[in-house]
C-alpha cells in the first residue's frame, strides 16, 4: 500500500505538489495523467525518495519513507523499479551487461547474475538480443531493455515515467502490453503519461493531475478524455 497524506512540494517559489492525498493498493495498475508541469514526475520522485516533500507524509507499507536512514534508502529503492522516457542505458555495455550491472552494484554473486539476467531478458522478449549494444536496438527494444533492468530486483512497485514518449504507436502498445503482463504477476504499476491512446489501452484506474493537484480519480474501467 502506498499512501500520500496532505503532501506538498515546493521548489524555490514553485508549488509542484499541492496537498495531495492518495491511496494506491498492492497490485493496482494506475495511469497518472496530466499536462507537462502537472506534478506527475514530482510524485514519482517522492516515492523513491529522490525528492522530499515540503509537507505531509509518504507511507509505503505503513512506513513514512522520510524517516528512513541514509543506509535504508537503497533497500527502499530495490522494492521500486523505475523506467524513464530516455531509457538511461549504458552505451558501452550490451543488453546482458546493462541488466547485470543493476545486480552488480547491489553486490550480487556471479552465479545469481548468470541465472537471473537471462530469465528477465526472456520475459521482455530480448533473449536473442543479449549481446547487442543499445545502438543496435530499436527504440522499442531499448525500452524493453530498460524494463528488464527495472525488473531484475523483482520490485513490488514499478514506476514508469512517460515510457512511451519517444516511441511510435506500435512500440508504445508493445510496452503497455508488457507493463500489463508485469502487473498480472502482482507488481503494482504506476504509469505516468499524457498519451490518451495508451491510457485507453490500459483501461484501469486513472488519476488526473493539474497544477500539482489531483483533480480526478477514475476507478472504473472505460475510455478517458485527458
Amino acid at each position: 500500500m502506498i499512501e500520500l497524506k496532505d503532501v506538498s512540494t515546493i521548489y524555490d517559489d514553485f508549488l509542484a505538489l499541492d496537498s495531495v492525498n492518495l491511496e494506491i493498493k498492492d497490485g493496482e495498475f494506475i495511469s497518472l495523467v496530466g499536462p507537462s508541469g502537472a506534478g506527475k514526475s514530482t510524485l514519482l520522485g517522492l516515492m523513491t525518495r529522490e525528492l522530499s516533500p515540503s509537507k505531509g507524509e509518504i507511507l509505503i507499507d505503513g512506513i513514512n519513507i522520510a524517516d528512513l536512514s541514509h543506509a535504508e534508502v537503497p533497500l527502499l529503492r530495490r522494492k521500486i523499479g523505475t523506467i524513464f522516457q530516455d531509457f538511461k542505458l549504458l552505451s558501452r555495455k550490451n543488453a546482458f551487461e546493462n541488466v547485470a550491472f543493476a545486480l552488480e552494484v547491489s553486490g550480487a554473486e556471479p552465479e545469481e547474475i548468470a541465472e537471473d539476467v537471462p530469465k528477465v531478458l526472456n520475459i521482455v522478449g530480448l533473449a536473442d538480443k543479449a549481446k547487442n549494444f543499445p545502438h543496435q536496438l530499436s527504440g522499442g527494444e531499448k525500452q524493453r531493455l530498460a524494463i528488464a533492468r527495472a525488473l531484475i530486483h523483482r520490485p513490488r512497485i514499478l514506476l514508469a515515467d512517460e515510457p512511451t514518449g519517444n516511441l511510435d504507436m506500435v512500440n508504445s502498445y508493445d510496452v503497455v502490453k508488457l507493463l500489463m503482463k508485469i502487473n498480472e504477476f502482482g507488481t503494482t504499476v504506476i504509469l505516468a503519461t499524457h498519451n490518451r491512446e495508451v491510457v485507453n489501452a490500459v483501461g484501469r484506474r486513472v488519476i488526473s493531475m493539474e497544477k500539482g493537484k489531483v483533480v480526478r480519480d477514475q476507478i472504473e474501467q472505460g475510455k478517458y478524455i485527458i
